[in-house]
């Protein structure tokens, strides 16, 4: 892919770059602004470079019309504390406040432009609606960073489409990201270890049977456990389920003992009377599920189990927490899973936490994030490379 450096003198020039600022939000304040965060290192960079920096993202689902409750001015407002100075935010994605915004901006400069998901074009399936858009967006720059890991498996007019349209390159974090998640996919050091949770398996399909063919251990926890749990002939009582995938996970299954790939399943599950944080909960065996109640986290036993299988591994790529992790009764499987990971990091393992919800996890658990390898930013981005596929806001921005 394309650098930066490729760019030549970006003094004076304007660049618009794609970052991906889709952070969580209480009303309008941030609870987790680690996407931002791991954006400075390429705007700092273009602001020392003397470019005049036009930032364009998404916030949340707004349905291609402009929503209050998803406009990006709690991301500028941090922004423009972590970079050390004043962010404009335009009114618009691509109209006169747009225009405007950038028109006013000098060199070492930036701006946020509003919502891009507020215009409904960015996401068409029509091509023509997209390169609409993208032909704005660019009107807009003089050259294009590609530095939102989160959406490159997106063929969006702000991702794919204006990098045609562009002298475009990959931002530092982007890079960071494919260097890192290639050491997971190409040649990894072994033992191999896979830590998946999260709520659906269907989810994980494409990745759980490329991951069979490649790691050497695959853990499972999380909402999907119980498709695994179903699958073996337990009951698993009101815990989620999706019914569907039995004979598919029966497959795996039967494919990870021919490939001599282990699949490693709790053997105790924290079970609660409902969905509550404060919700009365027992400690069960995997088969003991019963009727009525629900799995909400892997047990105690099986933390130790998830970090014991951790311990060795020289490669560990974590996707989807074990638990109910936002409730501290149902937080502590998430907990072993990070900490096995930390241990096995300073013993000398190359790790990586992927993306969405785990590394939330990461931050709201109270780790620190310097004892991963690595903490990717986009979840589904990832899973996209883990199951082998190429995706079009990377090839987009090939040499």
């Amino acid at each position: 892919m394309k650098t930066i450096d490729s760019l030549g003198d970006l003094r004076g020039k304007r660049v618009l770059v794609r970052s991906d600022f889709n952070v969580p939000l209480d009303g309008t304040t941030i609870t987790d602004d680690g996407r931002i965060r791991a954006a400075l290192p390429t705007l700092t960079r273009l602001v020392d470079a003397g470019a005049r920096v036009v930032v364009t993202a998404h916030l949340g689902r707004p349905k291609g019309t402009p929503d209050p409750q998803y406009s990006l001015a709690p991301v500028a407002a941090r922004l423009g504390e972590l970079l050390g100075q004043d962010v404009a935010l335009a009114e618009d994605v691509v109209g006169q406040s747009a225009r405007s915004t950038v028109d006013a901006l000098d060199d070492g400069q930036v701006a946020l432009l509003e919502n891009v998901r507020f215009d409904g074009r960015e996401t068409s399936k029509v091509d023509a609606e997209r390169a609409e858009m993208a032909a704005e967006l660019a009107a807009l720059a003089d050259a294009f960073v590609s530095d939102g890991f989160g959406v490159v498996h997106r063929k969006q007019a702000s991702v794919f489409d204006v990098a045609q349209l562009l002298p475009s390159a990959a931002g530092d974090l982007v890079l960071k990201e494919v260097e890192s998640l290639s050491r997971a996919t190409t040649d990894p050091q072994r033992p191999y270890a896979v830590v998946l949770g999260g709520s659906k398996v269907s989810d994980k399909l494409g990745v759980i049977a490329n991951l069979l063919s490649k790691a050497d251990r695959l853990l499972i926890g999380g909402g999907m456990v119980f498709t695994f749990l179903a699958a073996k002939g337990y009951s698993v009582g009101s815990s989620l389920l999706e019914a569907d995938q039995i004979d598919t996970v029966k497959g795996y299954l039967a494919q990870a003992e021919e490939n001599g790939v282990e699949i490693v399943l709790p053997t105790d599950i924290v079970a609660a009377d409902s969905f509550a944080a404060d919700a009365p909960h027992t400690t069960v065996a995997a088969d003991a599920i019963a009727d009525g109640t629900m799995g909400l986290d892997v047990g105690a036993a099986s933390g130790e189990l998830f970090a014991a299988k951790l311990a060795d591994a020289r490669t560990i790529v974590w996707n989807g927490p074990m638990g109910v992790f936002e409730f501290e009764a149902f937080a502590q499987g998430t907990r072993a899973v990070a900490q096995g990971i930390v241990d096995a990091t300073a013993s000398g393992a190359f790790s990586i936490v992927g993306g969405g919800d785990s590394a939330a996890a990461v931050r709201l658990l109270g780790f620190d994030e310097d004892g991963f390898s690595h903490i990717s930013t986009g979840g589904g981005a990832s899973l996209e490379l883990l199951e082998g596929k190429e995706l079009p806001g990377l090839t987009v921005l090939g040499d």
